[in-house]
């Protein structure tokens, strides 16, 4: 029977990403990730605000990308996997459990900001996607090799570009986020 371990996160982020490097070099940054959500309390009608902290992993390209964009009070969409761990408090001893995210994905989510050419102005919409983590290619043997005598196709030719209206629709931004 196949399973599914996914989380997918949207939240500010708690504090800018603390970055190292392990022995062999793999980048490795960590994140606390903010995500409130609200109801209302039956007994006095008030709106109370449940906010709930997450702890991100981030490896490699991904943890480099974080490193750099990702900073304390940005809102930014994470997916990964739930890691669950334990260690002993060195104060008292006792053994205490954790809960990690292992992110897989990343988006930063809002304006750009101290970018030029801001969409949306400071925080609101026009959000931009951080580079997609690099994918390694599959080790030579695994790929398969492709006859020396084998023609490469021709490139693709440019489409024509549509006529201009004057409506002035065309000069907005397709990247919509929603």
């Amino acid at each position: 029977m196949a399973s599914v371990n996914k989380v997918i996160l949207v939240g500010n982020c708690g504090r800018d990403p603390e970055i190292r490097y392990l022995p062999s070099g793999q980048a490795v940054a960590n994140v606390s990730i903010a995500t409130s959500s609200r109801r209302k309390n039956r007994d006095t009608g008030e709106t109370v605000e449940d906010t709930q902290w997450h702890r991100v992993t981030f490896y490699d390209r991904l943890a480099e990308i974080a490193g750099e964009y990702v900073k304390k009070g940005r809102p930014i969409y994470v997916e990964g996997r739930l890691k669950y761990g334990t260690y002993v408090d060195k104060a008292t001893g006792a053994e205490k459990n954790t809960v990690d995210i292992i992110a897989t994905e990343l988006q930063l989510l809002g304006g750009r900001e101290g970018g030029g050419g801001s969409h949306g102005g400071g925080d609101e919409g026009g959000g931009y996607d951080a580079p997609a983590p690099a994918r390694r290619p599959p080790p030579a043997a695994a790929r398969p090799s492709a006859p020396a005598y084998a023609p490469r196709p021709a490139p693709p030719a440019a489409p024509a570009a549509p006529a201009r209206s004057s409506s002035g629709f065309d000069d907005m931004d397709d990247d919509i986020p929603f």
